[in-house]
């Protein structure tokens, strides 16, 4: 591929590849001998002038289709020219700069999967390559990004894969986010922070300048369906009540409603959202304790599971003292091929009998199945405790089958048989 002084890029020599490309002048540009453009001719509602092309294209493909090989486009003219052929047989085709636009590292990572069939993919990034994978026909590459995507839903970026995946045209992508979403309704904080960021989005949009009273003008009665007092005290005193989005009033309204004996009307939802139901999914049989046996001495107990289908994970239940009320220090953490996906640092109270504590992590952590996660727990607190024993290697629990096996990162004696982590605490 050669540059002529015109600036053009003949493709002539590639002709038989067919791969021969050229940048032509720009559109709008005109001979100074060329005659008056004639009267343009009256345009049905699928010429893309129209203006109610739209009405009669719905979907993005069917808009792109018409826009192909097209001069036109809501009165410009196609950005670019290709040539291609060889010299005497050439043939120029419109393109578009909104169809052949792509970030520089979406690029690269395209580029890298062409040549070296290899994938690297980033949360920064994964969306615009994903975009491209689309726009190109990557499959591999489109599929790859799908299942990135997939793997790492949080409560933080599940309301923008929502849209995205429809945009894609990915209903599976669709789904996974809904019950996302699903299994983390009861966090507000979470809400209100992306209806904010909404709110700005939208003042953009409509080209008013992003304050306070403009956020809260295009957000109208969707302000009030949000269940802001089912947030904690702390999550309200340092997100929305310091948004500026509401009136003093409103503010200190909720306050009293937190801590008053006589609670104020509020316009907000006072009841938490449905979510799902916590399951636990016992992996022992029976229980026991030693005077020699059993102790937390800063030590990991860990195990291995997967599951038959997909699952979130939101705690696990721990065994306590044997020895009466004791209070544990601990770090529970979930690992998928040694990255960690979910830790917390806690504590909880043992009553000194057999029951079994839950320990919280502090989102929803989303595991796919036939895939092996390891439940980690270090424990800090009195020394002989409760332990689980007749494990079992296989757990039906409703309509999800675990499956457990040994840990290597497990050092205080935790394995499938016995030990510590009897349950894990899941939704599905």
């Amino acid at each position: 591929v050669a540059r002529c002084p015109r600036g053009h890029i003949h493709g002539g020599d590639l002709a038989n590849s067919n791969a021969g490309a050229a940048v032509g002048r720009k559109a709008g540009q005109r001979s100074l001998h060329s005659a008056p453009a004639p009267a343009p001719p009256t345009l049905g509602n699928n010429h893309p002038e129209s203006p109610e092309w739209r009405c009669c294209r719905p979907t993005l493909r069917e808009r792109n289709a018409l826009m192909f090989n097209n001069e036109l486009t809501r009165g410009r003219r196609a950005l670019c020219h290709f040539v291609l052929g060889p010299p005497g047989a050439t043939r120029t085709v419109p393109a578009h700069k909104y169809v052949l636009a792509i970030s520089p590292a979406a690029f690269l990572i395209l580029l890298k999967y062409v040549y070296s069939d290899e994938i690297d993919l980033e949360a920064d990034t994964v969306l615009a390559t994903l975009y491209a994978a689309k726009k190109y026909i990557v499959p591999a590459l489109a599929k790859a990004c799908i299942n990135f995507l997939e793997t790492s839903l949080k409560a933080k970026n599940t309301c923008i894969l929502v849209s995205q995946s429809r945009l894609f045209e990915e209903p599976e992508l669709t789904q996974r986010c809904w019950e996302a979403i699903d299994a983390q309704a009861e966090m507000e904080a979470v809400v209100f922070e992306a209806l904010l960021n909404w709110a700005e989005a939208e003042c953009k949009r409509q080209g008013l300048p992003v304050t306070p009273r403009n956020k809260k003008h295009v957000l109208g009665r969707a302000l009030y369906l949000v269940r802001i007092p089912t947030m904690t005290l702390e999550e309200f005193a340092n997100g929305a009540a310091q948004a500026d989005i509401l009136t003093l009033e409103e503010t200190h309204a909720i306050f009293l409603w937190y801590r008053a004996t006589n609670k104020p009307r509020l316009d907000f939802p006072l009841t938490k959202r449905k979510d799902l139901s916590p399951q636990r999914c016992h992996r022992f049989q029976s229980s026991a304790y030693g005077s020699n046996q059993w102790q937390y001495r800063r030590r990991c107990d860990s195990i291995q599971f997967a599951v038959d289908r997909r699952v979130f994970i939101v705690g696990l239940s721990l065994h306590g003292s044997s020895s009466g009320k004791a209070e544990y220090s601990v770090k529970i953490e979930l690992k998928r091929l040694g990255m960690v996906l979910a830790q917390n640092l806690t504590k909880f109270m043992s009553d000194g009998s057999s029951n079994t504590f839950p320990v919280w992590f502090k989102h929803p952590v989303q595991v796919e199945q036939d895939i092996f996660y390891t439940a980690s727990a270090v424990l800090d607190g009195s020394n002989l405790s409760y332990f689980g024993q007749e494990g079992m290697m296989e757990v039906q629990c409703g309509k999800v089958a675990f499956q457990f096996q040994c840990s290597s990162d497990s050092t205080n004696g935790t394995g499938v048989q016995g030990g510590q982590i009897p349950e894990l605490i899941f939704c599905a």
